[in-house]
């Protein structure tokens, strides 16, 4: 995260309630040069909200006010002003319903352009070894290569975040798998974990998602679980399907729709790739640029993909 732009809110976001507008200041009257877009904790979210800020900024002479918040706790900030966009959502149904429909205080605002999936992987090098082992129904034949110190007597299944969209516990209980769902704490652990596993090839069963700059240097093989099917994962406890496919999109409060004007428009406007955005994300991870260097350079060698997205004069 970028520090001096970042603002880190509680969890319960305790936060004074805004009057309306692209972002609330002093007074009564809203700061419509101002934009308040939530981070969530993965790079590849930082990565389209780099690209945002830098055009908001450098672009359109819009301040940005980066906040650090879990997935679940940024949507709670449509209702009380504090944020007025989510760039990366990963489909929270639920969330819409609360938020969208009932409540009425967010709107969807389209697609960010990614493609995303989530799934169960293990090194291509144990798909290479053991070749059956990419079927679900063999993972309890192999649990005894995934135990560790934390999964005693099982097999470990390496998640990320609590807070991150997860139906891993469900899974281990509804298909009857002897494994425990150990979580790493985020996408930082879970690459090293990867990367460990991969160079002193060592098993590993993990959580894992795309658009994701990792795969892009090593090679993993995803585990096929029962298929995914429309209602399957309804009831969060009853969840024995795989992750669908998530077209991503991008999420923002009903008032900086209404009153966000050109901001409103470059976020709505907004699209790219997987390949885009891995590319971000590389520079941020991998060669050692801040958040605000790696959009600056990408938006310096792709402007016929960022232009169309800046509103007319």
């Amino acid at each position: 995260m970028r520090i001096g732009k970042v603002a880190a809110i509680a969890a319960t976001l305790t936060l004074t309630a805004a009057c309306g507008g692209v972002s609330s200041g002093a007074g009564d009257e809203p700061d419509k040069s101002t934009v308040n877009i939530a981070i969530n904790a993965w790079v590849g979210y930082e990565a389209n909200a780099a690209v945002l800020t830098h055009l908001l900024e450098k672009e359109m002479g819009y301040t940005v006010e980066e906040k650090s918040l879990k997935e679940e706790v940024a949507w709670q900030g449509f209702e009380t002003g504090e944020v007025d966009v989510i760039v990366e959502n990963w489909g929270h149904d639920d969330l819409k319903k609360t938020y969208i429909d009932e409540k009425k205080v967010a709107v969807t605002v389209g697609p960010t352009g990614n493609q995303g999936a989530i799934g169960w992987y293990v090194p291509q090098w144990m798909a290479d070894k053991y070749p059956d082992i990419t079927d679900w129904n063999n993972l309890n034949k192999y649990a005894d290569l995934f135990k560790t110190s934390e999964s005693g007597d099982k097999g470990q299944m390496l998640s990320g975040d609590p807070s991150f969209v997860t139906h891993d516990e469900a899974l281990v209980t509804n298909l009857n798998l002897n494994y425990k769902v150990v979580y790493s704490g985020g996408e930082a652990a879970l690459i090293k974990a990867a990367q460990q596993a991969t160079a002193q090839q060592k098993p590993l069963l993990f959580y894992f998602y795309e658009p994701q700059w990792l795969f892009s240097q090593l090679s993993f093989a995803r585990v096929t679980l029962p298929a995914w099917t429309q209602g399957c994962d309804t009831d969060a406890a009853k969840v024995a399907c795989d992750y669908p496919a998530y077209a991503l999109d991008k999420i923002a409060s009903k008032t900086f729709q209404d009153t966000g004007g050109d901001a409103y428009t470059l976020v709505k406007n907004f699209s790219w790739t997987n390949e885009d955005q891995n590319l971000v994300a590389d520079y941020i991870t991998n060669q050692g640029m801040t958040a605000d260097a790696a959009a600056a350079k990408w938006v310096a060698e792709h402007e016929s993909t960022w232009r169309p997205w800046i509103p007319a004069a």
